[in-house]
């Protein structure tokens, strides 16, 4: 159980590291072959990987405080990111105008992150667990993809349009939704390995049916 207990605390740690992460660096746009997207496309993923593994291997229950662990520690990063913005720099920090771009996110930006995280993430709990019981506990490649897939457009749906609906043409709208869950699309691909090797290491043993 202290083991368990163990790896499942290091999962925690991925799982807020890489969603702390993906809010800090989301304001730069990078291209991607032809797609235009935020860098955090190739980091944020990563949380929907963890929350599947904790999903199969600790249960629905224990990825939702997951999910909710994160939804607070965004909350903090907000609350700390703006008070180390509005409070007044230091006479020989001559940087501060560079800070305040990196870190002095509108509140409009800030609501459709943390709006699009608590809907997708929760969703992708309920999700894998539905397609858990459909296929009675087999065919975990099927679970991961189908939630993950699901929850990834919802949650740059919901971004994408909170964040910039009314600000930008809507032919521009949906090019951006369509670019970003495209990128997204194929990390959801590339994670299936990743998920079984982590429901493996962490379970000790392969939790779905051979030849699943």
């Amino acid at each position: 159980m202290e083991k368990s207990n163990e790896k499942l605390i290091l999962l925690t740690g991925i799982f807020v590291s890489a969603l702390t992460i993906s809010n800090v660096i989301a304001g730069k746009l990078v291209n991607i072959g032809p797609f235009l997207v935020p860098v955090a496309v190739l980091c944020y993923p990563i949380t929907f990987a963890v929350t599947d593994i904790v999903s199969e291997v600790h249960g629905k229950r224990t990825a939702q405080k997951m999910v909710w662990t994160g939804f607070f520690t965004s909350l903090i990063l907000v609350i700390y990111s703006q008070i180390a913005v509005f409070y007044p720099p230091a006479s020989i920090f001559a940087n501060n105008e560079a800070f305040v771009k990196v870190f002095g996110s509108t509140p409009r930006i800030v609501l459709a992150s943390i709006l699009a995280y608590i809907i997708s993430q929760t969703h992708d709990v309920w999700a894998f667990h539905f397609w858990k019981k459909v296929t009675r506990g087999s065919h975990l490649w099927l679970r991961n993809n189908l939630s993950t897939m699901v929850s990834q457009f919802i949650d740059t749906l919901t971004f994408i349009t909170v964040a910039f609906a009314g600000t930008i043409p809507g032919n521009v709208l949906v090019q951006m939704i369509f670019s970003q869950y495209v990128v997204k699309l194929i990390m959801a691909l590339i994670d299936t390995p990743f998920v079984y090797l982590g429901v493996k290491l962490i379970s000790g043993q392969w939790t779905v049916k051979e030849g699943s």
